[in-house]
């Protein structure tokens, strides 16, 4: 309905540590080569946090980039969402460690925990609390640090991930062709076992035993998560241009979780994307989680490759398992 509020991005910013960790540096105590990892998953280098980085001070630098972007006070904000999987403890939530350090005083902050779909999770929930009226500046980070949770014995899994955080500023906008015009949120909690860290929750609480047998990493069944990633990001991508009668010409720019170029490429051929219409920078940072789509969207405005005017759509699966999708009008 014409007057009817949407959520606008009108901030964005992204964080990641300064330590770069190529694939050469993996060969020398992993049987593993720069060819093998760059012809099997794309990435040729990741970001890797070093002591004094943590989730919060990844997230915080996002965030402050993002406030500073859309001119926001972090005493004007009304609720801040950050989705991961890596939290700075178990418990209080990630997200109020960014608000006591940002100066947010009293503003509402919660953690969204949905892998990495957990941005759009938090982007279609923010948004929602736009729409109705209730809210009017929300702060929404994606950020992760799957290296601490990383097994560097395990040549299959551990070269995969990069650490980073990407924010956004959401506020109402009532023009008709600004903000977030659909998202779409799935889960199959059947599949629980294809990507999960056993140990370190009630299930099976940290002790001698699980540490030694490594069961704080992260696990994956990697045959299966190809497979569901591909199956599922093209669904994503078909249901998101149903929904918002969308054509591949009327799309400027596919961002995906930035998980294996193989999944990307093989996921949005299937509607004849060119490339050049699909953001990748796995190459540079890995499978950041959480953070992959907001830091590739600060990426690309930042780079001019979309603007004011873009059609943006969002696609994202992750440990859950999660599915997600998004259109977005900047």
């Amino acid at each position: 309905m014409e007057g009817s509020p949407r959520a606008a991005m009108k901030g964005f910013g992204s964080a990641v540590p300064s330590k770069v960790m190529t694939n050469h540096d993996f060969e020398t105590f992993l049987d593993t080569s720069d060819e093998w990892i760059t012809q099997r998953t794309g990435i040729k280098e990741r970001r890797i946090t070093e002591p004094g980085d943590t989730t919060a001070t990844l997230a915080v630098e996002a965030a402050q980039k993002a406030l500073a972007d859309a001119g926001v006070a972090p005493t004007d904000l009304d609720l801040i969402l950050c989705a991961t999987i890596s939290p700075e403890m178990p418990f209080p939530a990630t997200a109020c460690f960014v608000q006591e350090a940002i100066g947010a005083i009293d503003v509402a902050a919660v953690d969204v925990s949905a892998a990495c779909s957990g941005f759009i999770y938090a982007l279609s929930i923010g948004s929602q609390f736009i729409e109705t009226g209730r809210y009017k500046n929300i702060l929404v980070i994606g950020v992760d640090v799957l290296s601490r949770f990383a097994d560097f014995t395990d040549r299959g899994s551990c070269i995969l991930f990069g650490d980073g955080a990407g924010a956004v500023v959401l506020q109402p906008t009532v023009e008709p062709d600004k903000g977030v015009q659909y998202t779409v949120l799935h889960a199959d909690g059947k599949g629980w076992d294809y990507i999960h860290v056993p140990a370190g929750g009630t299930r099976l609480p940290t002790s001698a035993q699980t540490v030694e047998a490594k069961q704080h990493f992260v696990k994956m069944r990697g045959r299966d998560v190809y497979k569901f990633a591909v199956e599922k990001m093209q669904w994503l991508l078909g249901d998101c241009m149903e929904k918002c009668n969308l054509s591949v010409d009327e799309v400027d720019l596919v961002i995906p979780h930035q998980v294996n170029i193989r999944i990307i490429e093989s996921a949005t051929s299937k509607y004849d994307f060119p490339m050049d219409k699909v953001y990748v920078n796995i190459d540079r940072y890995g499978n950041t989680s959480g953070a992959s789509i907001p830091l590739a969207m600060d990426e690309a405005i930042k780079n001019g490759t979309i603007g004011p005017g873009s059609t943006v759509m969002l696609v994202a699966f992750g440990a859950g398992l999660t599915w997600a999708g998004a259109v977005v009008k900047l």
